[in-house]
């Protein structure tokens, strides 16, 4: 594992670099211009269709003279794109770390200030929710309609996910599923499919996932853990690449499907159901938090999954009829 990218310098060619690059923050980085640029050509297209109008923008001018004049002017929708980008990451980081707070109340008693300003501890749902909820304001104060919006947003979305996760397995940063041993592995599998151990994760240099984490019996049957299988574990499951493949995947799917001729906001009612059943479906073999509900030992994120997915059938239903060819429309 290269939990600093600038360490693969040190490995090839001996060079330690003084401003060491974290694998984790610099695949983050690129999921976020991976989704910007595709938010930025699916807005424009959008507008190109009718769908979206050209967005107004106040622009300070000179004169010959350098006296200063404020100018109203339309532009393209994508225009909008950076100032999305800025807050799906503000209010991304802030609702993650959040939400990991919230499911981790008795480590944020012991040590607040070290919970809020580490790097880790980062719960994807939480930064979903918080980031949305700023990004459907400012949308709306642009004038722009929330749903063909959010439908721009959705494959972008569900790609950049799944690039972050490529971050999490290299710095191998405890996201990894629940143990394993090679002489279950379908013959057909690469071992690093089916077993990894993440040397030089950054929970601990040269220490197994088991060992870092230091499993109770309490633990093993409340993650659904085999504890004979623990005992002789070669490594955990690598979900991050799972979750990897699954997200690339279903992006292709809302890709292929970008052009739906159904109303406004029925790609993102798809992309909620995916992304809470790729979720869900990677949680049955995931190490997480578990507590009481209705009677089940479940995550937090299995509970949110399937929220996520109820609200998504609930819009696929409510946007499940073609909508009415229409000219461009203008900026409200």
């Amino acid at each position: 594992m290269y939990p600093r990218l600038t360490d693969v310098l040190y490995d090839l060619f001996g060079v330690r670099s003084p401003f060491p690059l974290y694998s984790f923050g610099g695949m983050v980085a690129v999921a976020f211009l991976v989704a910007a640029a595709l938010l930025r050509r699916e807005l424009s297209r959008k507008h190109r269709a009718g769908v979206l109008p050209l967005v107004e923008v106040r622009e300070k001018t000179k004169d010959a003279r350098g006296r200063v004049s404020t100018q109203l002017n339309r532009v393209d929708p994508s225009y909008v794109t950076g100032t999305i980008t800025i807050l799906a990451l503000v209010g991304g980081i802030a609702g993650a770390k959040l939400f990991h707070i919230l499911e981790n109340l008795g480590a944020f008693a012991r040590d607040p200030l070290g919970m809020i300003f580490s790097a880790g501890g980062l719960t994807f749902y939480g930064g979903l929710i918080v980031a949305a909820v700023a990004i459907v304001y400012y949308v709306r104060k642009r004038g722009l309609y929330a749903p063909a919006v959010a439908d721009a947003v959705a494959p972008g979305l569900l790609l950049a996910y799944g690039i972050g996760r490529i971050g999490c397995y290299l710095a191998g940063d405890g996201d990894w599923g629940v143990c394993s041993n090679l002489a279950n592995k379908p013959a057909w599998l690469p071992g690093f499919l089916w077993s990894e151990t993440f040397p030089r994760n950054v929970m601990g240099p040269n220490q197994t996932p088991v060992e870092v984490i230091s499993y109770t019996a309490a633990e093993m049957q409340a993650a659904g853990m085999d504890a004979s299988v623990c005992a002789g574990a070669t490594g955990v499951f690598p979900t991050m690449l799972y979750e990897f493949a699954m997200c690339a995947a279903l992006f292709g799917v809302l890709w292929a499907l970008r052009k739906h001729p159904f109303r406004a906001g029925w790609l993102f009612a798809l992309y909620l159901v995916f992304t809470g059943l790729e979720r869900f479906v990677i949680e049955q073999i995931r190490i997480n938090n578990v507590f009481e509900f209705l009677g089940m030992t479940v995550t937090q994120a299995e509970v949110i999954s399937v929220v996520l997915m109820l609200l998504g059938a609930a819009g696929l239903a409510l946007t499940w009829k073609k909508r009415a060819p229409q000219p461009a429309p203008t900026a409200a």
